[in-house]
């Protein structure tokens, strides 16, 4: 039994990688819905596989997109340090929404607060604080609209993330026309008065709002009603 046990840690890391690998290509394709059915197929292990190595989607989203979640971190600490405030903001939104763009997994976790992670939770604290800090910086400056508030960053992602599902394969170019546009208005010199935003909190409700159980028919994963089988 024991001469069988490195072969089988071997296996069961190659099967996490797998997965890993897999679920970073589906959730960039469809969303962090996605069906883990899929992932496991497209893995090439069982549903009972994946569940043993990730026991919920909130673990292997957390697991999949960290890496991506820690760039968005490092982005928002570059545009802090950034000399130039308004450079420094411009440059972070169009980094920020071109990343969203090219993953569709990440523009849903960046537009949702559904899916609990100390890791992803500290990166988007620590990605928060920067780009708070670049925001009084460009309006200090003059060069931001004096009524930009911290919550229009999640405004704007919101809308990027509905873009890009909307738009599929003409995504990246539209969510790049759609930020271009939405910088020429957030400059102070172009500003005209508008609403106020709605309160941070209540973007966080809705944010949160979006549990696992508002999957669209289709998708539901079948794997744990499956209960365990190979793999």
């Amino acid at each position: 039994m024991s001469d069988l046990a490195p072969a089988t840690r071997a296996d069961a890391r190659r099967n996490r990688q797998a997965i890993l690998a897999t679920a970073r290509r589906v959730f960039a394709e469809q969303g962090i819905q996605a069906s883990l059915d899929e992932i496991a197929q497209r893995a090439n292990v069982g549903n009972a596989t994946l569940y043993r190595h990730f026991g919920s989607r909130c673990q292997l989203v957390a697991a999949a997109l960290s890496e991506q979640m820690e760039k968005y971190a490092q982005m928002a600490a570059a545009a802090a340090a950034e000399p130039d405030p308004w450079t420094a903001l411009r440059g972070y939104l169009t980094a920020l929404c071109r990343m969203q763009a090219a993953d569709r997994g990440l523009a849903d976790l960046l537009a949702s607060d559904a899916f609990p992670d100390a890791a992803i939770d500290a990166a988007r604290d620590n990605a928060r604080r920067d780009v708070v800090r670049t925001i009084r910086r460009a309006q200090h400056a003059g060069a931001l609209r004096a009524d930009f508030a911290p919550q229009d960053i999640l405004i704007i992602l919101m809308a990027n993330a509905g873009l890009i599902h909307r738009a599929g394969a003409h995504a990246p170019e539209s969510s790049a026309r759609l930020i271009a546009l939405l910088l020429d208005g957030l400059q102070a010199a172009a500003a005209t008065s508008a609403p106020p935003p709605p309160p941070e909190s209540e973007l966080l409700t809705v944010m949160r709002g979006e549990t696992l159980a508002e999957q669209p028919p289709g998708v539901q994963d079948k794997a744990a009603a499956d209960g365990p089988r190979g793999g």
